[in-house]
């Protein structure tokens, strides 16, 4: 998969290519492995690299509010944004397969009551967010709505 970043861990290069082989099985995740609940929706982004210009897909807990994909910046509660979201800043366009479902969106960040109802959501089906934000100390880890464009 030569449009993987090489410092990617393992389990995250074998779920890029679960979902690229299988989207049915890659889709649900069992989140157990990182302090999950079992098993997980995840869906591929694939953002651009806001150096290289070039796809970068990356598996990640989502939930579906309305038509829109919303996922969480939270790089485990690393004091800095993950590439993807950098990615995103850069250039907003972005893929979203969620199962076999494929559709271009874009990409906005989610601020006040819209970001705490989301967070909140999000938390409930992933607690360990709660910890990151913790550990992230003064990073407020961004929601982001993944907006679907015709």
């Amino acid at each position: 998969m030569s449009d993987l970043p090489e410092n990617l861990p393992d389990w995250i290069t074998q779920h890029i290519r679960l979902y690229r082989e299988d989207p049915d099985k890659a889709h649900m995740w069992d989140s157990s492995m990182a302090g999950g609940k079992g098993m997980l929706p995840t869906l591929l982004l694939t953002t651009t690299g806001r150096k290289s210009g070039e796809p970068r897909p990356l598996p990640l807990i989502y939930k579906k509010v309305g038509d829109d994909y919303v996922i969480i910046a939270s790089k485990g509660g690393a004091p800095k944004h993950p590439v993807w979201f950098l990615n995103l800043e850069a250039n907003p366009d972005c893929e979203v397969q969620a199962g076999r479902d494929i559709t271009r969106a874009r990409a906005r960040v989610a601020e006040g009551a819209e970001r705490e109802d989301l967070w909140n959501q999000l938390a409930e089906i992933y607690p360990p967010y709660l910890d990151y934000q913790k550990y992230a100390g003064d990073r407020k880890i961004p929601v982001v709505v993944l907006e679907p464009v015709s």
